[in-house]
């Protein structure tokens, strides 16, 4: 089984991108990560990844999940048409869709969250709210096959969230 995690070029949120990755790797999930570009991503926090593919290559064929990144770099992806796409794409075959922080807004742009039960960052509950998603202000929001979280605190019990789901 594999997840793709979607990360920005810079100041991804380092804890949102470890923590999970780390409860995937220990479940004995594999992760590829893809970006705008194949060179070094950087965290705010200083942390680094190289990516694995781009955005634009990246598709729901080989992946059981996608998960949407947080911190302020994520911003970038808010009006990506790509990005929109590639959420689309995996919440139409049924597969987990996950986002953290600002990148619930990711989703909620891709009218993913019209009717659903949503968390993210206290800074991007508005735009849930204007795009028809129920703001809940929880840790981490399941509804559906959708997995929202609140921020770097919640960002291991977001993994493990994501990890139940996919066990199921």
């Amino acid at each position: 089984m594999r997840i793709l995690m979607v990360v920005a070029q810079k100041e991804f949120r380092d804890e949102e991108f470890f923590e999970p990755r780390e409860v995937f790797i220990k479940n004995g999930i594999e992760v590829k990560v893809a970006s705008q570009k194949l060179a070094e991503a950087r965290g705010r926090l200083g942390g680094t990844v190289m990516p694995d593919l781009t955005v634009s290559e990246a598709g729901v064929d080989n992946f059981a999940a996608v998960v949407f990144v947080g911190g302020s770099g994520a911003a970038v992806y808010f009006d990506d048409q790509a990005v929109r796409k590639l959420a689309q794409d995996f919440y139409d075959a049924g597969k987990v869709v996950g986002a953290i922080c600002i990148a619930p807004s990711i989703l909620a742009n891709a009218g993913l969250l019209r009717g659903k039960m949503a968390t993210c960052t206290a800074g991007e509950q508005e735009n849930l709210k204007m795009r028809g998603a129920e703001y809940t202000a929880a840790d981490v929001q399941v509804d559906g096959k959708i997995v929202t979280g609140s921020g770097p605190e919640a960002a291991k019990k977001f993994g493990e969230k994501i990890v139940e789901l996919l066990k199921s």
